[in-house]
């Protein structure tokens, strides 16, 4: 693992670092916050998944969440969203929403997606194993966050290992990926035709299938301009409620799908995760 940078934040070090991924096939950048800690002590881990066209960067540089991780005593880990580099296929028509930046947190079998875009097993099994190498971590406290595209990774993810995560939120999550034009469109170029493939990565299909966590927190955005055609919270609504899932779901009045949102209600979020940690 190599550094690229380190900064003192809120009395704990905020770093971004690169290592070669041997599940993506390519280098790899995350950023870690470590809050300040008695020598020895092994911290709690909450990861925070990134939406479409975004790196480590957006969260760590306007996610204003170190301030809430320094008093919780919480490590903040943000990870790409895709694997990058020479000979890594990108979207053929250039689009923002497939290729580069948009992962979508699963394994592609598709070619040529399924040389490099192993995000699901980069987030669940590579990424893991090297921060509780690298950092002060108690890996018997872990938590999931994400935005968009990563808050569909997050409730997945949540929803997979349910043991392993302790608490799982998102902010305007893509919650039925195989009902919207994103997620038909991310699944089919990376899982192929393949539909129970799709339900695997599809978090109101994975609780209709009998996957449980013991709650939900969703923060959505009402001037969202995707929230009627790719994000429609409604749909997790439902599931949870048949389900007999808890699910705080938020409709926030005048707030978008920017960090301005995100930012403004972190506070909240790494609140309820600090609880159940």
């Amino acid at each position: 693992m190599e550094t690229v940078s380190t900064n003192r934040a809120f009395g704990g070090v905020q770093g971004i670092y690169r290592h070669a991924s041997t599940t993506c096939g390519t280098d790899m950048t995350f950023s870690v916050y470590v809050p300040p800690h008695a020598e020895g002590a092994k911290l709690p881990v909450v990861w925070y998944l990134s939406g479409l066209t975004c790196t480590h960067a957006n969260v760590t540089e306007k996610g204003e969440y170190r301030r809430l991780c320094a008093e919780l005593g919480l490590i903040f880990v943000a990870p790409d969203t895709s694997p990058r580099g020479e000979g890594v296929a990108d979207d053929p028509d250039g689009a923002y929403d497939f290729g580069l930046g948009a992962g979508f947190y699963v394994d592609a079998t598709q070619p040529p997606f399924a040389t490099h875009y192993h995000m699901w097993s980069y987030v669940t099994e590579e990424l893991p194993a090297l921060v509780a190498a690298e950092f002060p971590t108690d890996m018997a406290r872990q938590s999931i966050m994400g935005h968009s595209m990563g808050g569909h990774g997050a409730l997945t993810i949540g929803l997979t290992f349910p043991d392993r995560f302790k608490a799982v939120s998102a902010f305007a999550p893509i919650v039925a990926p195989s009902q919207v034009p994103w997620g038909q469109k991310a699944l089919g170029g990376y899982l192929g035709k393949d539909h129970a493939a799709w339900r695997r990565h599809d978090a109101v299909a994975l609780i209709e299938d009998g996957a449980r966590v013991a709650d939900l927190l969703v923060d959505q955005g009402e001037a969202d301009p995707f929230l009627a055609e790719q994000l429609r919270p409604e749909l997790l609504d439902a599931a949870c409620s048949a389900a007999g899932i808890p699910l705080t779901l938020r409709l926030q009045p005048g707030y978008d799908h920017s960090y301005y949102t995100i930012s403004t209600f972190m506070e909240d979020h790494l609140r309820w995760h600090s609880a159940r940690l």
